[in-house]
């Protein structure tokens, strides 16, 4: 098939890209990924995918198919009307907006390209922490308990959510405005972060019940009957430098933890009994369910105190490093099922490939 591989790219990784790939090549739009292009100097690109890994995803799709690489930015449908593609496999972030992450597959419907990866609606619901939260609790999956602060106004609204508390911009992923310090456990530091995330990311927050059990994340290939649970990650805490929260931080995900010096907080498959892995594929298949996830995600869970698996986030755009000795979550599950980079891409494309009809 002819694929078109679309994504937006970190402004570092473009020169690598046009000098290794003989495809479509990207153009030099710089946009940043946040809502009104808001955030820190060092996370406003975190979201946006390196060389390494945009290549890697179109070699492991060219073992199979033709690819053109086709960056999420400027002329981005001229450049797709150019390569007319049979499908589109989607990992563009998107640029501004809190529904960035459906700016690419809204467009494809448009134009009635099928593409990998599920829709515009559930792209803008997941991105927004809220709102799958308010979907999850309908369909009785359990999330915890958090209040949504949209200005200075809504801080006495904060003091609702029990101690202690994390904070996190509604509209981000990759841990961006999630510092270490963004766990609180007085109503002052409560306060504070708050106030500092808002001014900083220009965005609603979120105040969320801090729960303080076990922490995993599950990803997951195929659609309907066809879905494939990946082994569980745990995430070990007790491997984080001394003084640490018990959270999976920025400075956990891009300081402490360097390509040079990985953290060794992973474990997969996570040691479970076989009742605690049926409860969390009871709770996943639920998730997919509720949030119409479709091709792929990334469920991120955390326990209570009573050991309760609770939903904190749901990526349906989940990072995929080709490098096994980086952490990423997803193609360490897929190692632990057996299953190598190339397939688990591959993997992605049949299962949006069946879903559509396509290429049959």
């Amino acid at each position: 098939m002819r694929v078109g591989y679309v994504y937006n790219a970190k402004p570092s990784a473009r020169q690598e890209i046009r000098a290794s790939s003989s495809t479509l090549a990207p153009e030099e739009g710089e946009e940043p990924p946040s809502p009104a292009g808001i955030g820190l100097a060092e996370d406003v690109w975190a979201e946006w995918d390196d060389a390494e890994t945009i290549l890697g995803v179109a070699n492991a799709l060219a073992t199979r198919h033709e690819v053109s690489l086709i960056e999420a930015t400027g002329n981005f449908t001229a450049r797709l009307a150019s390569c007319s593609p049979d499908i589109v496999f989607n990992m563009a972030e998107g640029t501004f907006g809190a529904s960035r992450e459906a700016q690419v597959p809204a467009i494809l419907e448009m134009l009635g390209i099928p593409y990998a990866g599920s829709d515009p609606l559930t792209l803008a619901l997941c991105l927004d922490k809220a709102w799958t939260k308010v979907l999850l609790q309908h369909h009785g999956v359990p999330t915890a308990p958090f209040v949504v602060v949209d200005d200075a106004s809504g801080l006495d609204g904060a003091d609702a959510v029990p101690l202690p508390a994390l904070v996190k911009p509604l509209y981000e992923g990759s841990s961006k405005g999630i510092r270490d310090d963004h766990l609180v456990h007085d109503r002052e530091s409560l306060r504070r972060v708050v106030m500092r995330t808002l001014e900083t990311y220009r965005q609603p927050v979120l105040v969320e019940e801090f729960l303080s059990g076990r922490e995993y994340t599950v990803a997951f290939i195929g659609n309907g009957d066809d879905v494939r649970l990946l082994p569980p990650v745990e995430i070990r805490f007790d491997q984080f430098p001394a003084g640490a929260n018990r959270i999976y931080s920025w400075e956990a995900k891009w300081e402490w933890d360097r390509p040079e010096a990985p953290l060794r907080v992973f474990d997969c498959p996570a040691a479970l009994s076989a009742a605690e892995r049926s409860r969390l594929d009871e709770i996943c298949l639920a998730t997919i369910r509720a949030l119409r996830l479709r091709d792929w995600s990334r469920i991120d869970i955390r326990e209570d105190r009573h050991g309760v698996p609770n939903v904190i986030e749901v990526n349906p755009l989940p990072g995929v490093l080709p490098d096994p000795a980086a952490n990423s979550c997803f193609p360490k599950a897929a190692r632990a099922a057996g299953i190598g980079y190339n397939e688990m891409i591959l993997a992605v494309l049949d299962a949006a490939s069946k879903r559509l009809g396509v290429g049959r």
